[in-house]
């Protein structure tokens, strides 16, 4: 490609940009405003996917033996629940330990257990699980519950089912939202442009009858979508950084136990992919808007 008609492709496409200003500003506004909804949904995601991580984490299994259980069989069973495929730990708590941990979680109130001692502690032998993700908690309990000397399994039945489900459903609302504004966003845009491009039609139509391939009449407009793009993409990553800063240094100061994600590893990935889209929207708008322009 030649110098003159890269130089031809800037200069009408900032022409353009210029000449309908007021268009531009609101094809920029268009996708600043959409990619601003979609970016809060993209942390708020983000977020809600930390935090059933976190609460996700602290999922365990816990094992109750039966009183007549023999040293050797508690060693075969720790070595058969290891085996079990999901397994990511398996802790051995004696009656004792078990005793002293709750003692641990009463803190203050722990005198109500001063009758207890290693004689009369009428807690069980017993093991703490850890499985690979809570997904597969249910399922590797049913395992357990079929094991010989093992009494009772408890993993917060209930509970986890919930939390999955809530997961779930998150993360298909935060993908329903993205598709849904995606198509608004570059139906906007598409018209926008389409308007530019109705206003210059008799020029399009000209340049086609000498002579000028598609791509020639087509490349100005797809510059002057991309830059649109980039440029609403811009100012929405500006404002949500501001903003998200803004509340993750409040929130630390009034509710200090919620997390929010700062990792900037994991942050930057969802807002390049703003930047991304941004201009691809701004691009795929400025195709769509030229195709029936395009046939004479």
């Amino acid at each position: 490609m030649r110098f003159s008609t890269i130089g031809y492709y800037f200069r009408e496409t900032f022409s353009s940009l210029v000449r309908n200003s007021w268009l531009s500003l609101a094809s920029m506004g268009t996708v600043t405003i959409s990619l601003l909804i979609l970016g809060s949904s993209l942390l708020l995601i983000l977020n809600a996917n930390q935090l059933a991580g976190s609460v996700e984490s602290t999922v365990e299994i816990s094992v109750f033996l039966k009183d007549n259980v023999s040293s050797d069989q508690i060693k075969n069973l720790e070595k058969g629940i290891g085996d079990l495929q999901g397994v990511s730990g398996v802790q051995y708590v004696s009656k004792d330990q078990a005793l002293e941990d709750m003692k641990k979680n009463l803190k203050d109130k722990a005198d109500i257990l001063d009758g207890l001692d290693k004689k009369n502690n009428p807690l069980p032998d017993g093991f703490r699980i850890k499985t690979e993700n809570a997904g597969q908690v249910a399922e590797i309990s049913k395992q357990l519950e079929k094991m010989p000397g093992i009494d009772d399994v408890r993993y917060g039945q209930g509970f986890v089912e919930k939390l999955l489900a809530i997961t779930k459903w998150v993360r298909l609302a935060g993908l329903v939202t993205m598709v849904l504004l995606s198509g608004a966003s570059v139906f906007l845009i598409a018209t926008t442009i389409r308007l530019s491009v109705f206003a210059r039609r008799k020029e399009i139509g000209i340049m086609k009858v000498i002579g000028a391939t598609n791509w020639f009449v087509r490349f100005p407009f797809i510059m002057e979508g991309i830059i649109l793009g980039l440029l609403g993409a811009g100012l929405a990553l500006t404002v949500l950084h501001f903003v998200y800063y803004e509340l993750v240094k409040q929130m630390q100061l009034t509710l200090p136990f919620v997390n929010l994600v700062t990792d900037k590893q994991q942050l930057l990935p969802y807002l390049a992919s703003l930047l991304g889209f941004g201009l691809v929207i701004g691009s795929v708008g400025s195709m769509i808007s030229m195709r029936k322009f395009l046939k004479v």
